[in-house]
């Protein structure tokens, strides 16, 4: 039986996917696969992990944390702003 964890993935890839993304594993990275990519438990700057960090023409855009229901934006607005100082500038 999965996790919860491992449902929460499931769930978050499958959106990721139907909103167009490319998903990506960090050590299997290929910016140039398409234009919008998903990559999956991310490092930023400073050793931070991400559940996934969004690309745009190798454009760093945004991370995507998954938290438990119930957990409101300003529960975890530090911490998010923390990741987008984080964030890398490009992949190139």
């Amino acid at each position: 039986m999965p996790s919860p964890e491992e449902l929460a993935r499931q769930n978050i890839d499958a959106l990721l996917e139907k909103c167009g993304w490319t998903l990506q594993t960090r050590s299997t990275i290929n910016p140039d696969a398409a234009r919008g990519i998903a990559i999956r438990e991310a490092l930023l700057k400073g050793g931070d992990e991400v559940d996934c960090l969004l690309l745009v023409d190798r454009n760093a855009i945004e991370t995507v944390e998954a938290k438990l229901e119930g957990v409101t934006l300003t529960d975890i607005e530090e911490r998010s702003g923390k990741y987008g100082k984080g964030l890398l500038s490009d992949c190139r």
